[in-house]
């Protein structure tokens, strides 16, 4: 029964998205990589929510919750403020200027050396960190939620490969054959199923501790353990209370508002309006995200906080003592569409930013659409092999590998988004400052993380998103320096090449408000 209803399912969102993009044109480069500038809010919301969930920040945030409390629901609160600074300030001049990647953007205010450094910042992170990571994670979870072992009668490695290969492959074929708008619907019909499952795991949860009321049972979690509903993070925390006015928004900021994989979503929208709809939907749900990512993880420290040894262990144990047997399948599906739309959305923007940013600068300049099209997908599909070869060989990497590559990140996705808010706020900063912004971030923080800190001790400094946000401040410094001393001839200019009406929602700044003032509310309740 419970593969039934897991196959049901996944082909019924297979066959939704199929007859939803039947007729968009995937040969021409708009219609392939934006899905034909068509996405509306509602499909951009659910796509951008599922991008973001994956296996990892389920399994992972719900573990650090089991081990910190709430403290670490600022990954998911603080991601809706991001989203509306999006909406607000970046999105409308993304949209003006018609482009399909960031890269391109930096191509036209500075050079294309930039854009090409830049695609291949962000290439690599896909490729060697995000993919592998995804698919690794995935199957990890699904084995062990779902004893897939025990079901095929194989070993924990051989499930653990075949697991990989059935994500890689199913979610190659959206990505890859589908274009960015059958990705984007599938999304959205997971994105319910995600919202629908994810909420039960809390629910039952609730309901096994309060004794079939779901009011008493959130009364007793509370009383029991008031320590782990604390939103204020010590200097012990993985996240003091401190980080979240410094690197914590630089990182939301640029996860939200230039990562390719992420903000792909939102520039394939019909028009401005959408575009902005779709951001604010999302950050109101992010506000929920919560009740997914983190409370789960306090209801089983509650349940067996004393019994279980591994934090990351939390939810896969909650779910199976919890959900009863007939959603079993139903779960699986919408968890696997979870991993399924991480792995085909960073999949996807790959393929994007090969094709545009590479390909036709590089290899072939007067490449038709078409061919940058089928460019970009033979590029996916040796990139879908790889992360499928790499990701099972994750099992005998070490413990810690999950919190090293998020610190990793910081080697290039401070640098980019230094030289995105530069480039949009001045007129005269040369390319060279780019250049230099870039280099020097990465360099910087590279000594900094992984020269100074083992040498130092990591008890004995600065947790690394303060120095994100000390890193941030001075190549800004850096890059209006060279500006002062060596500024552009003629002033940049932005064009308005008329893709889509950029009038913006007219409920925008009071949406924006609003949910703003919710997440700094929630703060000031739990603190």
């Amino acid at each position: 029964m419970q593969i039934i209803t897991f196959l049901g399912f996944t082909v019924l969102v297979a066959v939704i998205a199929y007859l939803k993009t039947r007729n968009t044109d995937e040969n021409s480069s708009d219609g392939y990589f934006l899905g034909g500038r068509s996405l509306t809010g509602i499909v951009i919301a659910g796509s951008l929510l599922l991008t973001n969930l994956s296996t990892e920040q389920i399994v992972g945030l719900n573990g650090a919750a089991f081990k910190e409390g709430i403290l670490v629901m600022a990954w998911e609160t603080l991601a809706a403020i991001a989203m509306v600074v999006t909406a607000v300030f970046l999105l409308p001049r993304y949209l003006k200027g018609g482009i399909t990647t960031v890269p391109q953007f930096l191509e036209r205010r500075y050079d294309k050396m930039t854009k090409t450094v830049t695609s291949g910042l962000f290439l690599t992170g896909y490729a060697v960190i995000l993919l592998p990571i995804v698919l690794y994670s995935g199957a990890l979870a699904i084995n062990s939620m779902f004893s897939v072992p025990e079901m095929l009668g194989v070993s924990k490695n051989t499930a653990l490969w075949i697991t990989v290969w059935g994500i890689g492959i199913i979610g190659s074929i959206y990505a890859i054959f589908g274009g960015l708008k059958a990705v984007a619907v599938s999304d959205l019909i997971n994105a319910i199923g995600l919202l629908i499952g994810g909420l039960l795991i809390p629910f039952f949860g609730l309901m096994a501790i309060g004794d079939g009321s779901i009011s008493e049972g959130m009364s007793t979690l509370i009383e029991s353990n008031p320590e782990k509903f604390n939103s204020i993070g010590g200097e012990d925390s993985s996240i003091p209370f401190a980080t979240i006015f410094t690197g914590m928004m630089l990182v939301q900021l640029f996860y939200w508002g230039t990562n390719q994989a992420i903000i792909q979503r939102a520039l394939g929208a019909k028009n401005l309006k959408e575009g902005q709809k779709g951001l604010l939907l999302a950050s109101f749900i992010k506000i929920l995200g919560p009740l997914i990512v983190v409370l789960p993880g306090v209801i089983a420290f509650h349940m067996f906080g004393t019994t279980l040894d591994n934090p990351d262990e939390a939810y896969p144990m909650l779910v199976t003592e919890v959900l009863p047997d007939y959603l079993v399948g139903f779960f699986a599906a919408v968890l696997f569409g979870a991993i399924l739309s991480s792995f085909n959305s960073a999949l996807n923007s790959s393929v994007t930013l090969f094709g545009i940013d590479i390909y036709q600068t590089y290899f072939k300049k007067d490449a038709t659409e078409m061919e940058v099209v089928w460019a970009g997908k033979k590029f996916g599909i040796i990139l879908a092999l790889v992360s499928m070869c790499i990701a099972p060989l994750l099992v005998y990497a070490s413990d810690g590998l999950f919190g090293y590559l998020q610190e990793a990140n910081g080697i290039y996705s401070i640098p980019i988004l230094t030289i995105i808010v530069v480039g949009y706020l001045t007129k005269y900063v040369p390319a060279i400052a780019a250049k230099i912004g870039v280099i020097s971030g990465a360099v910087l923080y590279i000594i900094s993380q992984f020269v100074i800190k083992p040498m130092v001790g990591e008890v004995n400094y600065p947790h690394f998103l303060h120095v994100m946000a000390i890193l941030f401040v001075l190549n800004i410094i850096i890059m209006l320096l060279i500006g002062k001393f060596k500024p552009r001839e003629v002033a940049y200019e932005q064009v308005y090449t008329n893709q889509v009406d950029i009038t913006p929602w007219k409920y925008l700044k009071v949406t924006g408000i609003a949910v703003c003032v919710i997440v700094i509310g929630i703060y000031i309740y739990f603190a």
